[in-house]
């Protein structure tokens, strides 16, 4: 299999999408959301779009469900059967990126969790948190989610604004380094994702892998 990272997050709607966009653009990945829930809002359809050269470097969902919700909800109006152990991989040369969606305890099926698949596949994470009330809590928490699951967590990425306060909290406790910065974006597009994705270039590549 080809080296693959997951993308995950501490909740939902934090930018994991945007993230992803960015760290694929800052290491020249490929890019993979194995399920969505709902059709009108595809982030594989944004995603080609910031990407340079995305529509060879994104990847068609394995599921996709018509109602955006919890995929296990989400899969039972549709009376589809997700099974994570049976999904056909990408082929691609290129690392590849696999965005997961909501939080790590979030269902990507009816009997599975997004943190049971990336368990499954044995892939290393890079975990996306944001600044909230809250954040703190829910970003240990799933620092111990992955290492009850023996989960390999590359770093985390700061979504959003800062707060310094919290950050050196989480650094300091759970001892794992903060790698890049992630802004909120006045304008999105190619070449705002290619900016940001040259300024965190550096701090991707140094990550042990």
């Amino acid at each position: 299999m080809t080296k693959s990272i997951a993308i995950a997050g501490i909740h939902t709607g934090i930018g994991k999408t945007i993230a992803s966009a960015v760290i694929a653009e800052a290491i020249n990945a490929d890019y993979w959301k194995p399920v969505q829930a709902g059709i009108e809002e595809r982030d594989t359809v944004l995603i080609k779009q910031l990407l340079t050269n995305g529509e060879k470097r994104v990847h068609p969902e394995e599921v996709v469900l018509s109602q955006p919700m919890s995929p296990h909800a989400a899969a039972n109006i549709d009376g589809i059967t997700i099974d994570l152990t049976t999904f056909k991989w990408p082929k691609t040369n290129k690392t590849l990126l696999i965005e997961t969606a909501g939080g790590l305890l979030s269902p990507m099926s009816a009997s599975a969790t997004m943190a049971d698949f990336i368990a499954y596949y044995q892939l290393p994470v890079i975990l996306i948190v944001q600044n909230y009330l809250g954040s703190i809590n829910h970003t240990l928490l799933s620092i111990e989610v992955l290492k009850s699951r023996d989960i390999q967590l590359l770093g985390i990425v700061i979504s959003g604004s800062e707060n310094e306060s919290s950050e050196t909290f989480i650094e300091q406790y759970a001892h794992v380094p903060i790698i890049a910065r992630i802004p909120y974006f006045d304008r999105l597009d190619n070449e705002s994702i290619a900016k940001c994705a040259a300024r965190i270039k550096q701090s991707l590549l140094n990550i042990p892998m």
